[in-house]
C-alpha cells in the first residue's frame, strides 16, 4: 500500500506506466479512501491520507518487473515521475533502473537480462 495525498496523480501514473487495473474502491461512491489496483498478478493499494509522513525513511520501495526497462524509463518524466538512477545491468541477471513516482516514492524497474 502507498499512502498519498493525491490518489488521482498516482492512479494516473501507475495506470499509464504499468497498465494497472482498478479492482475495487472503498467506498464505492464519494471520496475514495482506498483504491485496490492490480499490476499483472500483484495487488497494490493507494490509501488517501491528506498529510502522509515525509520526514521519515521512504514509506515503501516497490520493485516492478517490466518488459523493457529502457522504454519504461523513457515515459516516467512525462507522467509526473522522475528518474533517480540507471539503467544498469546487474551481475545477478537483471537490468535495473530507479525512479520516483509523483509523490516521491522510490520504485525499482527490473527486467531479466537474456542469457546468450
Amino acid at each position: 500500500m502507498i499512502l498519498t495525498a493525491d490518489q488521482d496523480a498516482l492512479l494516473g501514473f501507475y495506470t499509464k506506466l504499468f497498465g494497472v487495473e482498478e479492482i475495487f474502491r472503498i467506498p464505492e461512491q464519494g471520496p475514495t479512501f482506498y483504491l485496490g489496483l492490480r499490476i499483472g498478478d500483484t495487488d497494490l493499494g493507494l490509501v488517501s491520507q491528506p498529510k502522509p509522513e515525509t520526514e521519515a525513511a521512504p514509506r515503501i520501495l516497490l520493485s516492478i518487473a517490466v518488459d523493457d526497462v529502457d522504454e519504461t524509463l523513457g515515459r516516467v518524466a512525462a507522467l509526473g515521475g522522475s528518474v533517480s538512477g540507471g539503467p544498469n545491468d546487474m551481475p545477478w541477471g537483471q537490468r535495473v533502473a530507479h525512479i520516483r513516482d509523483p509523490d516521491g516514492n522510490p520504485v525499482n524497474l527490473t527486467q531479466p537480462i537474456p542469457t546468450p
